[in-house]
């Protein structure tokens, strides 16, 4: 290899005198061209680019001028691209690099800096074209990308000395971006304190995240079960204020607020609320509970409804005094909020109006639909045109008219925030299914609205295969059971239903028996045991009805004992008169009275001989009544009247025993019935004449002795 030199001599200043002649030779390779490359090693660029400059000044000579001092940006030589960003990323990182020996860039682990060797960052960004100044800017937000990822190293560092795992960490950082600017932007406003001035920025930013109290305020929300997203959330709302957070949580905590609810009602109460200041606050709460929210509700209603806290205090007045002017009270309006806190805060006054307005459409005033909002708040979380609109058409579709859709409501005003086509759809196809008609769904709904509410697998379908299994219906008549009495759908099957259908088949009454007069009275199952025995005891002990009366005449079992079996029984007996139980029982007062008029006139004018009766009765002999003795009756055999004083002791219980005895003292006292060995089991009885009216009462008497043996009454 061939090299070339050349000789330069210095030049020296006036008025030194040279001590030694300097010589400079330049080695280069002849058959390179000479041209200008940087040289990448520069530890003494500063003295070589005055050197450089100095040989190439104009006028050498004695008669030279000082050379003037050239600038830092004179003495840098242009440095490439990728020089500037090791430069940068070695001036910003967070800790020392690995270096080898003999680096440029030496970096001991005494220095106080990393960057100590480092030339200065200034020296970086000092250009003059515009091709420079975007090269300048870009290098900008490289270097602010590098201190942002330096800050977020601090960050995770301060989190892990906190206990918190990495991936959590990382989770939770990735969500903070907002934050982590603000540490870094702090950080480098802090160095203007003189007591910051030579500090680092990792020291600065340390303090800053001290300082804030963020890592203990991430603790604490994550023990009151707040996530990732919702943490990040709720400290960006701060906007770097933390101290807002723990202030705000003591207030909510004064309020009984549930720490489960805090994150959320923080959230949700608007961006502004950590910067509202707490007496707005308060004189909101104490508006509420002057309108009859009571203090122990306040922290249920504010976790369930935070926008209440979002509003105004003229702007929560306007809400309250929405339902007050329709004749809420405060203690409905207390329970009202209670209940669905959602009812005062979450909706707008605009959908609101919307939604009264709907609900008066069924003919319901003012005060009516205050009263239903009080009863069932949650109807104004229906929506008009998804929930309500489409209900109403399909109601409409089974016959179902305003007014019937006006007694649903005030019924089961949930029926109306049902969905329709999961809810309402399937159980009407269902009652389809099993025989009901078309006509009577809509009977069947506006009768029993709470129907709808029901589960169809776990409520509907069990009650409708005990009754077909369990019960006796058959499969014929289980659409009509069904259709008359939707009651039985909300009975339980274990404590009721099962309960009544081993009652009535303790009675003596079959299986199939049952299933009749389940058709013919579906009520029959839904009244209590303790009403039901003692009307069936009444039945057969002292009307002493056989218990084929009670399966042909189920509904005997519906009416009131005092009111009007024993009251119209007691009238029957006291006119000698015995019917069925369907026309004693299924008919008014007055009806029933214009009834035994007729049969004691008819009876009246049969004993007087009179044949030719134009007067008609109500109901036939072989519908109502039996009716009076006949002359044949008049000739009964003496031994019946025997057999009647022998059975006398087991009657006495009996009302018609009794007035049996009262005819038998009234014949002694009349002498028209003569005894002559009452004791003698050979006693005779003589009957010298007897009335029409001492005949009906013996044969009353065969009847209830002939009854008594059916039943194996023990004789005295």
């Amino acid at each position: 290899m061939f090299l070339s030199c050349q000789k330069y001599n210095l030049s020296v200043p006036p008025g030194t005198t040279p001590t030694s002649t300097c010589t400079i030779f330049k080695c280069q390779n002849p058959h390179v061209s000479n041209e200008h490359h940087s040289i990448l090693r520069k530890h003494n660029s500063k003295s070589t680019a005055y050197l450089l400059r100095h040989l190439s000044h104009k006028g050498g000579g004695s008669d030279h001028q000082p050379i003037p001092k050239p600038k830092p940006s004179e003495l840098q030589d242009p440095m490439p691209h990728e020089e500037k960003v090791k430069v940068l990323e070695l001036s910003l990182v967070r800790k020392r690099t690995p270096q080898f020996p003999g680096s440029i860039y030496a970096q001991s682990p005494s220095d106080p800096d990393v960057g100590s060797s480092l030339p200065p960052l200034r020296t970086l960004f000092q250009s003059n074209d515009d091709e420079d100044k975007e090269e300048e800017q870009e290098m900008i937000m490289r270097a602010l990308e590098i201190r942002r990822k330096v800050t977020e190293e601090v960050f995770k560092e301060a989190l892990r000395r906190g206990k918190f795992g990495i991936t959590y960490i990382n989770s939770l950082v990735s969500r903070l971006s907002g934050f982590i600017d603000y540490i870094m932007i702090e950080a480098a406003h802090l160095k203007k304190l003189p007591q910051y001035a030579n500090s680092t920025f990792n020291l600065r930013a340390k303090f800053i995240i001290e300082d804030s109290r963020v890592v203990p305020l991430i603790r604490w929300l994550k023990h009151n079960e707040l996530t990732n997203p919702r943490i990040a959330k709720l400290i960006l709302m701060s906007r770097g204020k933390t101290d807002s957070i723990w202030s705000f949580a003591e207030w909510l905590k004064s309020l009984r607020v549930k720490g489960e609810f805090l994150g959320v009602v923080m959230l949700n109460a608007g961006q502004n609320i950590l910067q509202r200041n707490h007496e707005e606050l308060d004189e909101i709460v104490l508006y509420l509970e002057s309108n009859g929210v009571r203090k122990e509700w306040m922290g249920y209603v504010i976790s369930r409804c935070p926008q209440l806290l979002s509003f105004s205090l003229e702007e929560v007045n306007t809400r309250v005094q929405f339902y007050l002017d329709m004749g809420l009270n405060q203690k409905d309006f207390g329970t009202m909020v209670f209940d669905f806190p959602r009812v005062l805060g979450y909706y707008s006054l605009e959908e609101m109006n919307e939604k009264v307005n709907f609900l008066k459409e069924f003919g319901l005033q003012s005060t009516d639909v205050g009263r239903l909002l009080a009863f069932r708040p949650q109807l104004m979380a229906c929506s008009i045109d998804e929930q309500w609109k489409p209900l109403v058409k399909y109601l409409y579709y089974y016959g179902i008219t305003r007014d019937g859709m006006r007694r649903m409501l005030n019924i089961k005003p949930m029926v109306f925030c049902a969905d329709l086509q999961r809810t309402i759809v399937p159980k009407v196809r269902f009652f389809e299914d099993i025989g009901v008609q078309k006509d009577a769904i809509g009977n069947m709904l506006v009768k029993f609205p709470p129907l709808l509410t029901y589960s169809l697998d776990k409520k509907i379908k069990p009650v409708v295969i005990f009754l077909m299994t369990k019960a006796g219906v058959n499969e014929k008549d289980i659409g009509k059971v069904i259709a008359l009495g939707p009651e039985l759908l909300g009975c339980h099957i274990v404590h009721k239903l099962d309960v009544h259908v081993k009652y009535f088949l303790s009675l003596g009454i079959r299986l199939r028996q049952l299933g009749e007069m389940i058709a013919d009275f579906p009520m029959l199952l839904r009244y209590s045991t303790n009403v039901l025995r003692p009307k069936y005891i009444y039945l057969r002990r002292t009307m002493v009805r056989p218990l084929q009366d009670l399966i042909e005449f189920p509904r005997f079992l519906s009416y009131s004992l005092e009111g009007r079996i024993i009251p119209r029984h007691k009238i029957l007996v006291e006119n000698q008169i015995n019917m069925k139980l369907r026309y004693m029982l299924a008919c008014t007062d007055e009806e029933f009275n214009r009834m035994v008029k007729g049969i004691i006139r008819k009876r009246h004018r049969f004993e007087s001989g009179v044949t030719n009766d134009d007067t008609s009765h109500p109901q036939s002999d072989t519908q109502g009544f039996e009716h009076v003795v006949t002359t044949e009756d008049i000739n009964a055999d003496v031994t019946t009247l025997q057999l009647f004083f022998t059975k006398m002791e087991v009657l006495n219980d009996l009302i018609t025993a009794g007035i049996v005895q009262q005819h038998f003292n009234e014949l002694v006292e009349k002498k028209e019935l003569l005894c002559l060995n009452k004791q003698n089991s050979s006693s005779q009885f003589v009957t010298r004449h007897l009335t029409c009216k001492d005949r009906i009462a013996i044969k009353r008497a065969n009847e209830t002795i002939r009854v008594r043996t059916m039943l194996g009454v023990a004789e005295t």
